[in-house]
Formats: structure tokens, C-alpha cells, sequence
């Protein structure tokens, strides 16, 4: 079943942000645009590249209202150590949160059934804690941040434009459709 479209669960975790161990919990994240950018691993090999390219699009998602939390089955002791140790992991400023106990893994339903890790996922969730957009990757498979901010402002677009749509490929300031029954077969 899709999480699609769902409120998020709720959760409590640990993580690590600016120098310091945090609580955070799905309270934390309403009211708020919100990335949730799910991993493996922490010190493997195609999650920090991931992680330091949504590092390097952090302040842009700022500016737009956007939250980023990284999310692995790690501890938030093992994402310091990662965050002191890598050069492209001390980069980062949002929230790394572990997830241990697999509570906010399995409330995303992106667990990997048997391994105890998370799958490459990625959720845009909206101001009342709804899941607007997911994306999955297979293991070698790395994700963009540039096509992740597109997709946050698509997002953003279509709550703030009721009827409007965003086509394929839309970047801002682009024609976007309005669907209707004159639009049919159309395009």
C-alpha cells in the first residue's frame, strides 16, 4: 500500500544537528514543508554523495520553506561520527536523524524487509503532514537534489494554484495545465 497521500505517523528519534543531539518528533515537522531523505547507510559510498549534493541545495530549500531530514537506521552517535570524520558529511546542516528501532523507516514503509535498512527513498511532505511526492532508487541508483527542490516547487505550486497541474519537466515560472473536459485528448 502507498503512503501516498497519507499523514504522516507519528515518531520520536534522536539526531544530530549543528554540533548537538536533538529530539524530534512528527510535531516537530507540521506546519512546515518537509524532506524526508532516507539512506542505507552512513560511511558507505553512494549515500554521502546524495547527502552532500541535498547539503549543497540545503539553503535553497530554506528559502522555500523547506525542512530536510535525513533518515537512516544508524544511531545519532554514528551520524556525528560521520559528520565529524567525511569532509562531505561535515557539510551538512539540516537534521540527521537515527532512526534504530526502524519506527520512521517503517511508518514511511521503505524498510528493507530483513536487512534493517532503509531503501534510497525520498518524501516531500506538505504543511499538515501529508506525503506529496515519493521516490524510490534500487541500491546503485543515486538521487538529484536539483530535480528534488524542482519537485518540492511543483509541490508548492500546486497547493498554492487549486486546479492548476504541473506538466512534465515543469521548472518555475512555466505553463502549467488546467485540467478539464475541453483539455481531453488535447494534449
Amino acid at each position: 500500500m502507498s503512503v501516498l497521500n497519507t499523514t504522516i505517523k507519528p515518531f520520536k528519534a534522536q539526531a544530530y544537528k549543528d554540533g548537538k543531539f536533538i529530539e524530534v518528533t512528527e510535531k516537530d515537522v507540521l506546519g512546515k514543508w518537509a524532506v524526508f531523505f532516507f539512506y542505507p547507510a552512513d560511511f558507505t559510498f553512494v549515500c554521502p554523495t546524495e547527502l552532500g549534493d541535498v547539503a549543497d541545495h540545503y539553503e535553497e530549500l530554506q528559502k522555500m520553506g523547506v525542512e530536510v531530514y535525513s533518515v537512516s537506521t544508524d544511531t545519532h552517535f554514528v551520524h556525528k561520527a560521520w559528520h565529524d570524520a567525511s569532509d562531505t558529511i561535515r557539510k551538512i546542516k539540516y537534521t540527521m536523524l537515527g532512526d534504530p528501532s526502524w519506527q520512521i523507516s517503517q511508518n514511511f514503509d521503505c524498510l528493507r524487509e530483513g536487512q534493517g535498512l532503509a531503501d534510497r527513498a525520498t518524501f516531500i511532505v506538505d504543511p499538515d503532514g501529508v506525503i506529496q511526492a515519493m521516490e524510490i532508487t534500487a541500491e546503485g541508483i543515486g538521487r538529484n537534489a536539483a530535480d528534488l527542490v524542482r519537485k518540492v516547487k511543483a509541490a508548492q505550486y500546486v497547493r498554492n494554484h487549486p486546479g492548476e497541474v504541473c506538466p512534465a519537466k515543469w521548472e518555475e515560472g512555466a505553463k502549467t495545465l488546467a485540467p478539464s473536459l475541453d483539455l481531453v485528448g488535447k494534449i
